[in-house]
């Protein structure tokens, strides 16, 4: 069942601007598509060079904004499952991502804005995944 007494539009709406502003600011200030799987990859594999700075600085604000904008950090979301759950959903996600040679915000918020066919096919993969393990582990819970 949907709980549309959590859903917040305008929360929603002005993460997606911010979004889409840091993904302008990064494109324009230094012509890089902001794929989080790719920079992040590039800080583990040394491949960022001189370019190492700036890709702590995104993934750190990423880690330190639940914290910074509610105050509570990890505390208000609810995964529903035990660490090492969220531990093997990031690992099947980051690897996922090595498979479609891009992440959801580098095909989705980018590719799809620069009009790429291959980021349409890849954005409607990741949305037919995301269905389909939804309605299997609802099944398997006896959720509905």
């Amino acid at each position: 069942m949907i709980d549309y007494e959590s859903f917040t539009p305008l929360i929603s709406f002005v993460g997606g601007c911010m979004i889409g502003l840091a993904v302008v600011i990064l494109f324009l200030g230094d012509r890089r598509i902001a794929g989080v799987s790719g920079i992040f990859g590039e800080i583990l594999t040394g491949l960022a060079g001189e370019g190492r700075g700036w890709r702590l600085l995104f993934v750190a604000g990423m880690l330190l904004a639940p914290w910074v904008v509610t105050g509570s950090g990890a505390d208000g979301a609810r995964f529903g499952l035990p660490f090492w759950g969220v531990l093997i959903a990031g690992f099947l996600t980051g690897y996922g991502t090595r498979i479609a040679r891009g992440c959801t915000s580098g095909h989705g918020v980018c590719g799809l804005s620069r009009l790429s066919l291959r980021s349409l096919v890849a954005v409607l993969t990741f949305m037919t995944a995301g269905m389909v393990t939804v309605t299997v582990v609802r099944i398997i819970s006896g959720g509905a």
